[in-house]
């Protein structure tokens, strides 16, 4: 099973054998617990589930904090769900390191949410074209023709329509990155370009789906 879960801090370079910089990500991904295990028999599907990061008692439900308390569990701050094969070999209360789930050459898969733009028009969000802006023109960055006429198409705006709107802070997979380093002693994995997501934030790692599928 390789996956786990950890923070993103930025990107930097380091270099190769032959002295080319490569462009790194690097993600501090302290020990993840093993809280659950799925199962094909009991819910349909083989999955892990895992937690990282401290959170106060009291801010976790009471029915929570009485089930991780009763399995010997360590409450997590953050919990997701990790469909690998070999999640079954697993167990709760386990915990796997950067070392555990990954090597130098490694193709991953990084999941993250993305930069949140706030409210964005068509020309940032979409990459609309302006109007003209002489000529007595007022139409410079608006949206233009909704394509629907009263007749045949209703007189409405059609849905998946590209209008202004909320740009950005959406769940995004890079797919096929390759890891570069693993400092096991630091709790840190190097992975080569960009993830989404700003400093900070969550970011799920796991092995390649496509290779998964034995895709090149």
């Amino acid at each position: 099973m390789k996956g786990i879960m950890g923070v993103k801090l930025g990107m930097t370079s380091v270099f190769d054998e032959e002295g080319q910089a490569i462009p790194v990500t690097v993600i501090h991904a302290e020990p993840n617990q093993v809280l659950r295990i799925r199962t094909k028999e009991r819910d349909g599907y083989e999955a892990v589930q895992m937690g990282v990061g401290a959170i106060k008692e009291r801010k976790v439900a009471y029915a929570q904090r009485m089930d991780y308390q009763a399995r010997g569990l360590t409450l997590a701050r953050y919990v997701r769900e990790f469909r690998l094969p070999g999640a079954t070999e697993l167990e709760p209360g386990q915990y796997v390191t950067v070392g555990d789930a990954f090597a130098p050459g490694d193709i991953v898969d990084v999941i993250g949410t993305s930069k949140g733009k706030g409210f964005a028009g068509v020309i940032k969000r979409w990459g609309f074209h302006r109007g003209p802006t002489s000529h007595g023109s007022k139409y410079h960055r608006r949206v233009g023709s909704l394509g629907s006429r009263t007749s045949g198409g209703g007189g409405r705006v059609h849905p998946g329509r590209k209008l202004p709107g909320r740009m950005g802070h959406r769940r995004v997979t890079t797919l096929r990155l390759r890891v570069v380093r693993v400092d096991g002693d630091r709790n840190l994995l190097l992975i080569r370009g960009s993830v989404p997501g700003p400093k900070g934030s969550l970011v799920m790692v796991r092995e390649s789906v496509r290779n998964r599928k034995g895709a090149v």
